[in-house]
């Protein structure tokens, strides 16, 4: 008997979110597109919390293919690959696994694909506080992003990414590694197109005090990250204007770089949300934290002495 045509790929990864991903791949189930017809590929990037044993009750939920692999951590490039080499769809679609999808997620996706076949296909990401309180499921200019290839929400045939190279491993830390990818696939004169009713639910809850050390850890490594990146893409402005390393800006944090570094430090007792002014303090020593960490990389790399293409 013939098997199926598989025509889309679900792939995500997770790291130590089983609090969201039983209500994630629920949603994943939960599509109004053809069970037969799909796939999910999830790959687990070395959890430490319960996530085996959400995903092995979500197993017995499963109403398409459902392939799970396990690796150690070794961050989310190495982890997409994985999944991109157990792939069979004809397209690919990737979310993050803090995304809760619509149900006709992917039946919007295929719907542009069928139109435009060899484009990659971007949907809409709306942030929500929690999964239980949805906001309405609308896109609108609040929700804009101009990101090319963003993988909380974005679809691609899987032969051209293939041909692409897929994802750069040597992006370990936060960030950057599906900017990068699309990137490539603009060089290689891929076209992206927008579907805003193929649309997501991103779980961005309210900043918490004990939630400021690990907001400054994740600038540092975004850093370090984009200094990656300008390595992989040294004359490109595209990448000097994302990652902030334009004259201009440059400019800006040598001149911040000279005095103290902006520092917040949380006000001691029990854990609860930011104020506004708190946040705005946290955000400051974050960006701080991000410009500081970034002169320090690309002077580590040589970097500063490759000015971006005009």
């Amino acid at each position: 008997m013939t098997p199926p045509r598989i025509r889309l790929t679900l792939q995500l990864c997770t790291f130590n979110r089983a609090h969201l991903l039983a209500r994630v791949l629920d949603a994943c189930f939960e599509q109004s597109f053809d069970p037969a017809a799909y796939e999910i590929v999830l790959v687990d990037d070395g959890s430490t919390d319960d996530t085996a044993a959400v995903i092995e009750r979500a197993r017995v939920r499963a109403s398409c293919a459902f392939v799970t692999i396990r690796q150690a951590n070794a961050g989310l490039a190495r982890g997409r690959n994985a999944g991109i080499a157990r792939a069979r769809g004809e397209r690919i679609v990737f979310i993050d696994d803090d995304i809760l999808p619509v149900p006709s997620f992917l039946a919007e996706h295929w719907r542009s694909h069928e139109r435009a076949p060899r484009a990659i296909v971007r949907g809409a990401v709306v942030n929500t506080q929690s999964f239980a309180r949805l906001p309405p499921p609308y896109y609108t200019l609040a929700n804009y992003s101009g990101n090319f290839f963003w993988t909380s929400n974005v679809s691609v045939p899987l032969a051209t990414l293939r041909e692409a190279g897929a994802f750069t491993e040597s992006f370990r830390e936060y960030g950057w590694e599906d900017i990068e990818l699309g990137l490539r696939l603009r060089a290689a004169g891929v076209r992206a197109v927008f579907n805003p009713r193929a649309l997501v639910f991103h779980h961005k809850p309210p900043p918490r005090l004990c939630g400021v050390p690990g907001m400054l850890a994740q600038a540092r490594a975004q850093a370090r990250t984009a200094a990656g990146l300008e390595r992989l893409h040294p004359r490109s402005w595209r990448v000097a204007l994302a990652i902030g390393s334009d004259p201009v800006r440059l400019a800006l944090r040598r001149l911040r770089g000279a005095g103290g570094a902006a520092r917040y430090e949380p006000p001691e007792g029990a854990d609860r949300a930011l104020t506004p002014g708190e946040l705005r303090r946290a955000r400051a020593a974050a960006r701080d934290a991000y410009g500081r960490e970034l002169l320090r990389a690309r002077r580590d790399s040589g970097a500063a002495s490759a000015p971006p293409d005009p």
